[in-house]
């Protein structure tokens, strides 16, 4: 069998514009200041080096060298571990595995929430699902009075994963109660205002919040 061979000397990662998990791995770029091109195109209009290259054929992909990462969370760990300064994960062991259990469940939960409301918006499921979705990011909310950051002092990965989808929670037709908004005010301006978080921003993301 042939093994597909990468041309480009540059790391690159191919998205689209408005994909959450292609906004995750574009913040923690900035966060760190890599330099990598972006590539924007449609996953049913992938051209043919990223079809090589990536057996699934999906989006998003990140390449670098002889190294093709098509899992959005391994990807992040990557650059994390690649490009260690700032560091983007804890240190201790124990900490580093509930930020990594914390990540799992925004992954598993409410991601799935997030794509369950977003195919079918007007649905029953998708109402149950946004309701569902609204009363976990309420029951979380007090964390934010505890910590800056997601269950931390500092910006990490856990933050990576959960600003793109505070980001989209117009796009979902979500509003917090009151007292859940307040807690999240504060996290979300000390996020969405770091310099990182803008650059990750696509014009078409920047579209969902006024700026």
């Amino acid at each position: 069998m042939a093994v597909a061979v990468n041309k480009r000397s540059v790391m690159t990662l191919f998205c689209d514009t408005t994909d959450i998990y292609g906004h995750q791995i574009r913040l923690v770029l900035a966060e760190k200041g890599i330099t990598a091109e972006i590539e924007f195109v449609q996953a049913n209009n992938l051209p043919q080096e990223l079809l090589d290259l990536n057996p699934y054929g999906t989006i998003p992909t990140l390449i670098d060298r002889d190294l093709t990462l098509y899992e959005p969370h391994i990807a992040m760990e990557y650059l994390d571990e690649r490009f260690p300064h700032p560091p983007l994960m804890p240190v201790y062991p124990i900490v580093r595995a509930n930020a990594r259990l914390a990540m799992y469940r925004i992954r598993k939960e409410w991601y799935s929430a997030y794509h369950t409301i977003m195919n079918d918006p007007n649905s029953a499921k998708a109402n149950e699902t946004r309701k569902s979705l609204q009363d976990d990011l309420t029951a979380v909310s007090v964390m934010f009075k505890e910590t800056p950051y997601f269950m931390s002092e500092d910006f990490t990965l856990c933050d990576c994963y959960f600003a793109p989808l505070l980001w989209r929670l117009p796009l979902l037709d979500i509003t917090l109660p009151k007292v859940a908004e307040k807690h999240y005010l504060n996290y979300m301006s000390r996020v969405f205002e770091r310099p990182g978080f803008i650059e990750s921003l696509t014009d078409d993301e920047k579209k969902i919040r006024a700026l």
